[in-house]
């Protein structure tokens, strides 16, 4: 650190280095399902291809805490039911929240959302939302919340 360096700019460049790295984990598990959603939009017409892409988002889905199951299981069971297979499931689940929360998070168009509300289990299901920060200093910083 610069000796120079003010207290409340130390400060600063430190929530901006953990609001990266923040940024930067959460966006190592979207990466990592694109290219299995890829194949399966290359299995459908074009026109009908790049409608699905379009309205894919991510989505946070809360279920009920299951009894006797292990959460991330049921999960997958819950999601596997709207796309089909298991596997499916699994490739989509972008995360699993499993302690203050009971739910997960994947990219979903509007009409699996709909058939993911009719599932046993699930309670809610809404959008993954983007902040920003406003800090003491005239920098912004975003944080994506899924």
């Amino acid at each position: 650190m610069n000796a120079s360096a003010s207290p409340s700019s130390s400060r600063f460049l430190l929530f901006v280095s953990f609001v990266v790295v923040v940024v930067l984990f959460l966006a190592l598990p979207v990466t990592s399902i694109s290219a299995p959603m890829a194949d399966e939009h290359a299995k459908l017409p074009p026109e009908e291809a790049e409608a699905e892409v379009e309205e894919a988002k991510v989505q946070i889905v809360y279920v009920d805490r299951p009894e006797g199951a292990d959460p991330e299981e049921f999960h997958i069971r819950t999601l596997g039911a709207v796309l089909g297979s298991e596997e499916a499931a699994k490739e989509a689940v972008i995360y699993h929240y499993t302690h203050a929360a009971s739910g997960f998070s994947a990219k979903l168009t509007p009409k699996q959302v709909e058939e993911l509300q009719k599932q046993a289990g699930v309670l809610q299901v809404v959008p993954s939302r983007t902040y920003q920060l406003h800090g003491p200093s005239t920098a912004t910083h975003r944080i994506s919340i899924i």
